[in-house]
């Protein structure tokens, strides 16, 4: 998939809205008391969730004091079963706390923060009661890839920052220590992950921090922690003298802490091998559907019940089939024709199809200027260090804190090596109109309207990558208009490549719903994908295992986009002749992130001709 995937709850998303503390003193006077202890609630729990996990911290703010946090100690986060029964003592009583605020007693922007913060807690206490269905260490988003990446990407802005980076490196080994208790706890439940997970897993754990390259100081954690060094030393923050002592300490908890803590835990996975009990989807566990439920609502921000969803999606998936069809019908060249010849495309370098993809979106989504002042910001597209392209995505765009906008990265996976209108739409997704420019626009127009900061907290996967699949597949569209000219043989098979996406996309989603609520096993799902063509063991058997590890990923994103459509004729209902491409996109950005419930609430509120 076209994201970087981030890390568990209670997740402070790195894909953060930008927000600021900003309260007068006299006008805290005149507000109401259920105002007041709304305010005091949001500010405590906004800096307890970011000083209980500095690297979630680092990630949305780059200076912490800007947020009240003037001191903090470097943590990584712990698994156990005090910290899990602390969290859910920490659950109820915030819950409890809303329960007993008056909500109509708030302003309207912290009546809307109220709405959508008490579902989000309630089903994440739902998911804290599952405490043990959750995989720390899944073969494609788990923390022993995920941590080496977070880590190789982790700013420096101050010796502050490589203190803290080194502090925790340093914790590396009680971190995995926990994960391993969790694990062994697990397996005695019957809840742990099937062997064929396993066996990813400790492979990756032996490949990713690999003691030849550490003992030589070119493994990655090495080569990307001098050049960020390289970049205080430039700027005249650090010496060189500071900087070849803390190459020599990162080196040293590299090969003392780290690399033991992964050989410990590929020990632990080895020991565990053989005591998973389930080889196929959530259903066979004994609360499993309920725990999809809870991932459905985590992941996606849908509050469908599953049935409805399988009807959207079944739906979709017979229009566009439909659609692709008709279109081999009428342009029958197209079953021959897999791609365009290498250079056919408008532009080859990221660059020019950025710039691109600015010019196409003006006319249809608001501008960045609007909201951003001075602070426009500013896009580089980098190709993932060799080292970390075996664990990465195709692409990415890391979202920058919420201090420090202006500079953004996406990053290209050259393993993958996309190029032409495959690149244009990844770049679509993840850059204009895609990640980069909805994270920009919504953490600018979050500062200029200042909105209670402690909605960053909330993670709306399906309000996030559902507009990353929705702008891709426009991209689609402006792709066939800038080749009309000079390729007007091209309008069908990019029409055949979008189509080609959302059927894919769809069918997944489908999958995922039919091994993790019905019960499919692999020799079902083999007969469902070859009945599509899709019928290598290998390829089947890779798809299955992946929806089994990676349970809500493919509806993250496809649920995300069809709950956008959904919302988008709602809309076109609603406003009626007053309906605009801008307007709708207008109002999604400036009322995200969020669920598709109070999207849909709060475009219930607007009035035809007003935007």
């Amino acid at each position: 998939m076209k994201t970087f995937i981030h890390s568990r709850k209670f997740k402070a998303t790195l894909c953060a809205i930008a927000l600021f503390f900003a309260f007068s003193v006299v006008a805290i006077f005149f507000l109401s008391k259920d105002a007041r202890r709304f305010g005091r609630f949001c500010d405590d729990f906004f800096i307890s969730e970011l000083t209980g996990n500095t690297l979630n911290m680092h990630y949305i703010v780059a200076n912490p004091a800007n947020y009240g946090i003037e001191s903090y100690t470097p943590l990584l986060p712990s698994y156990s079963q005090e910290r899990r029964n602390t969290s859910l003592q920490e659950l109820t009583s915030a819950i409890d706390t809303l329960h007993s605020i008056n909500k109509d007693k708030l302003d309207g922007k912290n009546c809307y923060a109220y709405q959508l913060l008490l579902p989000y807690l309630e089903n994440e206490k739902n998911g804290m009661l599952l405490y043990y269905y959750s995989n720390p260490l899944s073969p494609s988003s788990g923390m022993q890839s995920q941590l080496p990446i977070l880590l190789a990407e982790y700013t420096f802005r101050s010796k502050q920052d490589v203190n803290d980076y080194l502090a925790l490196l340093d914790q590396t080994d009680t971190y995995f220590q926990g994960i391993g208790e969790y694990l062994r706890e697990q397996a005695g439940k019957g809840l742990f992950m099937p062997d064929y997970s396993v066996e990813k897993v400790i492979e990756q754990c032996d490949t990713i921090m690999d003691r030849a390259s550490l003992e030589a100081g070119t493994h990655f954690l090495n080569t990307t922690f001098e050049e960020r060094l390289n970049g205080l030393m430039e700027k005249g923050i650090i010496t060189e003298k500071e900087k070849d002592s803390y190459l020599s300490e990162n080196s040293r908890l590299l090969k003392t802490v780290m690399l033991p803590a992964y050989e410990k835990i590929g020990d632990e996975l080895i020991l565990l091998q053989g005591s998973g009990e389930n080889e196929n989807g959530l259903s066979y566990y004994p609360e499993g559907k309920e725990y999809y439920l809870y991932l459905i609502r985590s992941n996606t921000g849908s509050y469908r019940d599953i049935e409805e969803i399988k009807t959207l999606l079944l739906q979709d998936f017979s229009r566009n089939f439909d659609a692709m069809r008709a279109l081999l019908q009428s342009h029958p060249e197209l079953v021959s024709s897999a791609a365009l010849p290498d250079g056919a495309f408008a532009y080859e370098e990221p660059k020019d199809m950025l710039k691109s993809l600015q010019q196409m979106m003006v006319s249809d989504f608001p501008a960045l200027s609007d909201v951003a002042g001075n602070t426009m910001p500013v896009c580089t597209v980098k190709s993932i260090s060799k080292n970390l392209q075996e664990y990465c995505s195709p692409a990415f765009y890391l979202t920058p804190p919420l201090d420090d906008i202006r500079e953004n990265v996406i990053y290209i996976n050259p393993k993958n090596n996309p190029f032409g209108v495959e690149l244009y739409t990844t770049l679509a997704h993840e850059g204009y109109p895609g990640h980069l420019y909805q994270t920009v626009y919504s953490q600018l127009f979050f500062q200029k309207t200042e909105v209670n900061p402690v909605r960053c907290l909330l993670s709306y996967g399906g309000y996030v990558e559902g507009w990353a699949m929705y702008v891709e597949l426009k991209a689609y569209d402006f792709a066939k208009t800038l080749m009309a000219q000079a390729a007007p043989e091209t309008e069908s098979l990019y029409e055949l490549y979008k189509l080609d996406r959302q059927i894919q996309l769809c069918l997944y989603s489908l999958l995922d719903i039919a091994i993790h609520h019905e019960g499919a096993t692999y020799g079902q799902v083999h007969k469902i994908l070859s009945s599509v063509g899709i019928s290598d063991p290998a390829s089947t058997r890779s798809i299955y295992e992946y929806i089994v590890e990676e349970p809500t990923n493919y509806l993250k994103y496809y649920l995300g986009y069809l709950e956008i459509m959904n919302l988008k004729a709602e809309a076109q209902k609603i406003w009626g002749n007053a309906y605009s491409e801008y307007r709708f996109h207008k109002f999604y950005l400036e009322n995200g992130p969020a669920d598709f419930t109070n999207l849909q609430l709060q475009l219930s509120k607007t009035t035809p001709g007003i935007s």
